[in-house]
C-alpha cells in the first residue's frame, strides 16, 4: 500500500483528495468536514515548519490550507468549478483560482485574499524556493486569517 501511495504521489496524484472525493459521493457533508480538518492540520504543520526555519515546507503547507478551504466551500456550494474538478478527476490550480473568486462573491474578500497569499507562497516559497521564513510570515498569517474566517462560517459548511 505504501508503495502504491508513493507511486501515485510521484505521478502528481493527490491521494488524500481522491479518498475525500470518494467519500463525498456517499456523504458530501463528511467530505467538507474532512477538508476543514485537513486544512487545520496543514496550518499546524505550516507553523511548525516556520518555527524550524523551513520556508519551503511552511509555504507549501500554507498553500494546502487555502486549497482545502476552497475545495470545502466549492463543494458545499456545488460550484461549477467543483463540478469541473469532478469531471476532470482532479482540482487544477486554475479551477481553485476561479472558485476562490466565486466564493469571494458569496462570502467576502477574505477568500480571495487567503487564496492569493497562498498561491504566492506556493510559487515563490515552494516551487521557486526564493523566500526565507522572514519573507513568508505575513503571507502565512493571511492564510491563517482565511482559515479562521472559514471556521467562523462553519454554519455554512455543516
Amino acid at each position: 500500500m505504501e508503495e502504491l501511495i508513493k507511486k501515485a504521489k510521484e505521478k502528481g496524484i493527490d491521494v488524500e483528495d481522491l479518498i475525500i472525493s470518494a467519500l463525498s459521493k456517499e456523504d458530501p457533508q463528511e467530505s467538507v468536514k474532512l477538508r476543514m480538518e485537513l486544512a487545520e492540520k496543514y496550518m499546524t504543520e505550516a507553523l511548525e515548519h516556520l518555527k524550524k526555519g523551513d520556508a519551503i515546507q511552511a509555504s507549501e503547507k500554507a498553500y494546502k490550507v487555502a486549497e482545502e478551504v476552497i475545495k470545502a466551500f466549492a463543494e458545499k456550494f456545488n460550484l461549477p468549478e467543483y463540478q469541473q474538478a469532478l469531471k476532470e478527476g482532479r482540482w487544477y490550480t486554475y479551477l481553485l483560482g476561479k472558485a476562490s473568486n466565486a466564493l469571494a462573491n458569496k462570502l467576502g474578500n477574505w477568500v480571495l485574499d487567503g487564496w492569493s497569499n497562498a498561491y504566492f507562497l506556493h510559487v515563490w516559497g515552494f516551487h521557486e524556493a526564493k523566500l526565507t521564513t522572514a519573507d513568508i510570515t505575513s503571507y502565512i498569517n493571511r492564510v491563517k486569517e482565511m482559515l479562521n474566517e472559514a471556521k467562523k462560517n462553519k454554519v455554512l459548511i455543516e
